[in-house]
């Protein structure tokens, strides 16, 4: 008979599950972009460990969708978008808990007028500081409430998403409107990874490959980042989301923030 082992998930994966089934009823646009880093990465080098390349790009993200806040506002019913004025993003940091890895949400909030160097400080907080089974987003105290959900059954857990998406202020104050995932640079395939996600606009950071590339009419090798990025359909329509892309494009190729 074959030998096998049984291991049980932490619960907080259920959270996890619950936001992947959410997302799927989203009406997001999927972008697989290509971004050139170089002269982002040539300075982030130069600053050694007071600035990473995930907290830059966060920087430049939020700086950019402050320019185009429509990108991430959220539905109100079908005829009305809420749009916040700051810019907070949902970030995924890896924590042990139980001798066990697991994804937990941390929410940079104010992204937009922090630096990046600012928002490398509060990531690398949230990834050394202790982690417990009663907490469920970093850096923001559990209620009562927010305690039981992983008590509920299925079916109220999805109840609680759909309140959620359609109370939009509640949804800004408990997960912001931007979410960043950087699952994508942990493997070394190069590519793009679809995320879910239930915010209006997210963001999924893939790997960075040398590529030779014409500029100013000759071939260079340049570092190319696979970035995908999801858009709101319900919220915003296909030119202004070329736009944002073009601006945003343009902010990572100039090393914008450092």
């Amino acid at each position: 008979m074959t030998t096998f082992t049984t291991h049980t998930f932490p619960r907080t994966r259920i959270a996890t599950l619950d936001v992947f089934g959410a997302g799927k009823r989203k009406q997001h646009v999927v972008a697989l972009l290509e971004m050139d880093v170089t002269l982002g990465r040539e300075k982030i080098r130069e600053l050694g460990d007071r600035v990473s390349f995930t907290a830059w790009l966060i920087h430049v993200i939020s700086l950019t969708l402050k320019e185009h806040q429509h990108v991430a506002a959220y539905l109100l019913g079908k005829r009305r978008r809420v749009i916040f004025e700051d810019i907070n993003v949902s970030l995924v940091v890896e924590k042990e808990l139980d001798g066990q890895r697991i994804p937990v949400p941390l929410v940079l909030e104010r992204a937009d007028t922090r630096s990046a160097a600012e928002l490398t400080a509060q990531i690398h907080d949230a990834k050394t500081r202790p982690f417990t089974a009663k907490d469920i987003v970093l850096h923001k105290r559990s209620g009562r409430l927010e305690r039981l959900y992983y008590l509920l059954p299925g079916f109220l857990r999805r109840f609680f998403w759909h309140y959620l998406l359609t109370h939009p202020h509640l949804a800004f104050r408990k997960m912001g409107n931007v979410a960043v995932t950087s699952i994508g640079m942990m493997g070394a395939a190069s590519g793009w990874f679809i995320p879910s996600s239930v915010h209006p606009v997210c963001f999924g950071i893939s790997t960075v490959v040398k590529k030779p590339v014409v500029v100013d009419d000759r071939i260079v090798v340049r570092e190319i980042l696979h970035l995908t990025v999801l858009l709101d359909h319900a919220v915003v329509d296909g030119a202004p989301m070329a736009r944002f892309v073009s601006d945003l494009s343009e902010k990572i190729k100039n090393g914008v923030g450092l």
